[in-house]
């Protein structure tokens, strides 16, 4: 028997691929340049370090050779195939979801404005999880490698050990904070694009020492404004910009520059699918089926060149 074709509620082909391209860059780290984009990584993607030792010498007619002059080593960027599959019925949403649109008959054709809907609702879940396995995945179901994992299982990342249990709060933030400025290495210090990618909770924490809760800002905080002072700007630390990863860990900060974190996609691989589909004139029911698969994952570049706080 033929595959079944599906016409006016199905979205394929160039349109969904907009789609997905919204689902997955919509995510705070990805919209807001806190990561780079590998687009269009159908599965792999080779991330070439190229590192150097001594190679200023006294001169002289030779030329240095050896394998410790130019070392050339690579990290893989892998991503996971994922999937939405997820089936409605018609009959549950007929009293909740624009019943004149939908006509009298229960086997009424689905609304065009519910087939946005839903689209958009599948896809801010999607960016939710996009964000939370960037820094907090570990591989199991629906999940990819994080940031913070790959972290953890990189000997060469510069591990700053956080306080036990949930000991953070405003008045020892700075403190904690200042830990990780002094962890980075002098060769990352000053370098565009270095930032400290913090929690919520982290986020929380400073605004609010900064508002007078911590014992070295004074009991009117920052510019005697009180809690009053912060109003959703741009934060920083010892000149670093603060970046709030929104996925990651509440007792976790992260230092590095942007350009050694990367996320890859297959935005524009011909994997990528993304259909709504009503089932009525297929085969009768009254259910409708929502589909969506990509793929997604991330690497860091230069381990030595991370700190990472909350180990």
């Amino acid at each position: 028997m033929p595959n079944p074709v599906t016409t006016g509620t199905t979205y394929a082909g160039t349109f969904a691929g907009k789609y997905l391209s919204a689902s997955l860059l919509s995510a705070p780290t990805l919209d807001n340049g806190g990561i780079t984009i590998l687009p269009n990584v159908a599965y792999k993607q080779v991330l070439q370090n190229l590192s150097t030792g001594s190679i200023v010498a006294n001169a002289n007619c030779d030329f240095q050779t050896g394998g410790g002059v130019v070392t050339l080593t690579e990290k893989v960027l892998t991503t996971k195939e994922l999937q939405v599959n997820i089936q409605l019925c018609k009959a549950d949403l007929m009293q909740t979801w624009q019943v004149a649109e939908m006509g009298y008959s229960s086997y009424g054709a689905m609304p065009k404005s519910f087939d946005d809907f839903l689209i958009a609702h599948v896809s801010a879940k999607v960016a939710s999880a996009t964000e939370t396995n960037i820094w907090s995945g570990s591989a199991g179901a629906g999940t990819f490698d994080s940031i913070k994992t790959l972290a953890l299982n990189d000997g060469t990342v510069i591990d700053v050990a956080g306080l036990t249990g949930n000991a953070l709060t405003a008045s020892v933030i700075i403190a904690e904070m200042g830990k990780v400025v002094d962890a980075i290495p002098a060769s990352l210090y000053g370098k565009e694009g270095l930032k400290i990618y913090v929690s919520q909770k982290v986020a929380k924490l400073y605004v609010r020492a900064l508002g007078g809760f911590a014992s070295n800002v004074g009991a009117n905080g920052v510019n005697g404004q009180g809690t009053q002072w912060y109003t959703n700007g741009s934060l920083s630390f010892d000149g670093i910009p603060i970046f709030m990863a929104n996925g990651l860990g509440a007792d976790n900060m992260i230092a590095t520059t942007t350009d050694n974190l990367f996320f890859g996609c297959g935005l524009l691989n011909d994997k990528n699918i993304v259909q709504t589909i009503d089932m009525s004139p297929i085969d009768g029911s009254l259910n409708y089926r929502v589909i969506m698969r990509y793929n997604a994952g991330v690497q860091i570049g230069v381990g030595a060149d991370v700190v990472l706080y909350g180990v």
